[in-house]
C-alpha cells in the first residue's frame, strides 16, 4: 500500500485518505459486491438476471446500485432496446479489478463459514470500457 504523506487531503468527496475507507464508500454495503459478483463470475448482464439471484435484491436497491456502480466507473450501461428502454451492464476494467477481492472473500468464507459453496461454473465476464 502506498503510504500517505503528512497533511495529505482526502480525495474529492471522500471522508479520509484511508484506501479501505474509500473502497468501502463505493462497494461497502451488502448489495454492491453481489452485483459485481453476478457480472464478474456468473455472467449476468440484464436487470431481470440480477433479480433472479438467490439473495433477492429489492428492485429499488438494484436500480440504485447499478447507478452508483456506473457513476463510479465500475460498470458500463448499454441500451439494447429503445422502446421500452432496456439495458445490459458490463464491467469496466476498473470493475473487473475487484475480481481478486471477491476471490479472497470467497476463499475466506470457505475456510471459516460452514456450508458455503463456490459456484461450479464461472462464466468469464465481458469487459467493456
Amino acid at each position: 500500500m502506498k503510504k500517505a504523506k503528512a497533511n495529505t487531503a482526502p480525495p474529492e468527496g471522500s471522508r479520509s485518505t484511508c484506501p479501505i475507507a474509500n473502497v468501502l464508500d463505493i462497494v461497502g454495503d451488502k448489495w454492491t459486491l453481489l452485483v459485481v459478483r453476478d457480472l464478474l463470475i456468473l455472467g449476468k448482464r440484464r436487470y431481470g438476471e440480477f433479480q433472479s439471484s438467490p439473495e433477492a435484491i429489492p428492485t429499488n436497491i438494484l436500480a440504485d446500485r447499478l447507478k452508483r456502480l456506473e457513476a463510479a466507473g465500475l460498470i458500463r450501461k448499454e441500451l439494447y432496446q429503445d422502446n421500452p428502454p432496456r439495458a445490459e451492464y458490463f464491467l469496466t476494467r476498473k470493475g473487473a479489478d475487484l475480481g481478486p477481492v471477491l476471490e479472497a472473500m470467497g476463499q475466506w468464507a470457505v475456510r471459516h463459514i460452514p456450508g458455503v459453496v463456490i459456484p461450479e461454473q464461472i462464466v468469464p465476464a465481458e469487459i467493456r470500457d
